[in-house]
């Protein structure tokens, strides 16, 4: 039972980190339709900036942690900036694909400059962080993860229930036109849901570098975990983005504590494909209806 309890607490703080990933992933779509296959590049860009600030630039570890978070905010900006807004118009495969050439972009200048070598940030949490109940350990990471993740999604939730850049996104991705015509920058919601996914992103792949090492090839393919992910919750809906990655971490942990290790890493597509033939909108996700 106690190694049930461990795999669970190891689950659930891994489904949290999935969850913050795909809150990311779920504002582009909800935002602009727009598939976003880049986001995995994205986690790894946030994980290596924020390598090079605390190790390699021997900065203090929590003024790394923000430099790497509004750096990565901007670099949404820029992305959107540079790459998305010229594609406004364009069929919308036009758009995706463009999202796919610039993950190969970035993973060959990740490669480029790093190699595919493993990295390791330097030991920065306090052991005292770390739980002990009985025979249940939790480690200092799942412990900080678990803190990070639900402070981010009470702020991501208030800001998108109070402030007027939040009611700005919600009314865009219900509708554009409408939200157009009501006078919303469409155009600065695309812009800043953009930011917050390269800033999610980003925290995301820090807290993978601490468990897993830094890789970029390993971080690039976290980035395919999140259509299960989301497929699972509903492409557009952000709780059940929350609970996807929830049930998502735990059947990983689950299939790789009982089953077998290998099995792990393609449990998250299994799950993709069973939904896709069962509940192809997910959980949580809107049935299109079109009236002819």
């Amino acid at each position: 039972m106690e190694l049930f309890f461990q795999h669970l607490i190891n689950g659930i703080s891994l489904g949290f980190l999935y969850a913050l990933s795909a809150l990311g992933f779920v504002m582009i779509f909800k935002a602009s339709s727009i598939l976003n296959f880049a986001h995995g590049e994205l986690l790894a860009i946030g994980a290596f900036l924020f390598l090079v600030l605390s190790s390699w630039a021997g900065l203090p570890i929590i003024l790394s942690f923000i430099v790497t978070l509004v750096g990565s905010f901007m670099l949404g900006f820029i992305i959107e900036r540079l790459f998305l807004r010229p594609m406004i118009g364009e069929a919308l495969i036009h758009v995706i694909m463009l999202t796919l050439g610039i993950s190969y972009m970035f993973k060959g200048l990740l490669l480029f400059i790093f190699g595919g070598d493993i990295y390791d940030f330097p030991r920065f949490l306090p052991k005292t962080l770390s739980l002990k109940w009985e025979m249940v350990d939790i480690p200092s990471v799942y412990v900080a993860t678990f803190i990070l993740g639900i402070t981010f999604l009470v702020l991501f939730g208030l800001f998108f229930k109070y402030s007027s850049q939040g009611i700005y996104m919600r009314s865009v991705a219900n509708n554009q036109t409408a939200a157009l015509s009501l006078g919303v920058h469409v155009r600065r919601v695309f812009a800043l849901s953009w930011a917050i996914a390269g800033l999610v992103a980003a925290m995301s792949g820090i807290v993978l570098g601490i468990i897993n090492g830094i890789n970029v090839h390993a971080l690039s393919a976290v980035g395919l975990k999140v259509f299960p992910v989301v497929i699972l919750g509903g492409l557009d809906s952000i709780g059940g983005a929350i609970l996807g990655g929830l049930i998502i971490g735990v059947l990983e942990t689950m299939t790789g504590g009982y089953i077998s290790t290998s099995l792990r890493e393609i449990i998250p597509f299994i799950v993709l494909i069973l939904i896709l033939m069962v509940r192809p909108y997910g959980l949580f996700g809107l049935v299109e209806i079109e009236r002819v």
